[in-house]
């Protein structure tokens, strides 16, 4: 593959966590990565870190910067192979603690932020002749799971657009599947681990113990950007619509 052919991609919440490993993973495998981050300076610094990585901040909630993302990706790197909707928010309260305002917090990120880049994005990539779009769910979204619902029922949708694009995208070229990660070890879940001890009633560290116990240890960033980079692999060109979990055993045991 000459340079001018060189598969490219985008990766939004990229400036740390689990977009940041996705991005490395992909620069290692060839790709010229887009770096796209709400925060500004942070994807910048984050794009500066890896080798031909670009910087083009967005606010996924925003369609115009979604719009402008994809036209600034393909008009500086010539194409767009692939798009990992990964930036997302959350909170921690049960549901009926939960009101409107933070709801659509969440889901307007985790939802239609993921809808927005998807939207965009496959048209690019079959005017590339081809490509994948993986998205970040979570297995919140395969089960009921308490003070996190209005994340949970928002990976819950991304999931179900997940399968439809893949299904309505399948004749043009276009893969499409979502990775579905049990607790990561990034700041997304650490910061919150007080506030889920203070819901649950755990001492202080308590969390650590529960996720020890439900899925052996948290899993790293790293794990999941090793599957997007599976299913985004050309080799892998009958894989779409696949919902790929990843959670040492937390969703399959009921101990």
């Amino acid at each position: 593959m000459s340079s001018t052919q060189q598969r490219t991609a985008i990766v939004t919440g990229s400036a740390k966590g689990i977009g940041l490993a996705v991005a490395t993973e992909l620069t290692a495998r060839g790709y010229r990565v887009v770096i796209s981050d709400i925060d500004a300076e942070a994807s910048d610094r984050a794009a500066a870190s890896l080798e031909g990585a670009i910087s083009i901040p967005c606010d996924v909630r925003d369609e115009e910067q979604v719009k402008a993302l994809v036209d600034g990706a393909v008009e500086q790197l010539g194409r767009l192979d692939l798009m990992v909707p990964n930036a997302g928010v959350a909170i921690v309260a049960p549901l009926l603690e939960t009101d409107l305002a933070a709801w659509r917090t969440v889901t307007s990120v985790n939802l239609d932020g993921v809808f927005l880049c998807l939207r965009y994005a496959a048209p690019a990539i079959m005017a590339s002749g081809g490509g994948n779009m993986v998205a970040i769910a979570s297995v919140t979204g395969v089960n009921g799971t308490a003070l996190v619902g209005s994340y949970a029922a928002a990976k819950a949708a991304v999931i179900n657009l997940s399968k439809t694009l893949a299904v309505e995208l399948r004749d043009h070229g276009v893969r499409v599947n979502a990775v579905l990660p049990g607790f990561i070890g990034t700041d997304l879940v650490m910061d919150r681990a007080a506030e889920f001890e203070g819901y649950l009633g755990l001492p202080a560290g308590g969390f650590d113990g529960l996720i020890a116990q439900k899925q052996g240890r948290y899993g790293t960033p790293e794990e999941v950007a090793r599957a997007v980079a599976f299913l985004a692999d050309p080799e892998q060109g009958w894989v779409t619509g696949t919902a790929l979990t990843l959670d040492g055993g937390l969703s399959g045991s009921l101990l």
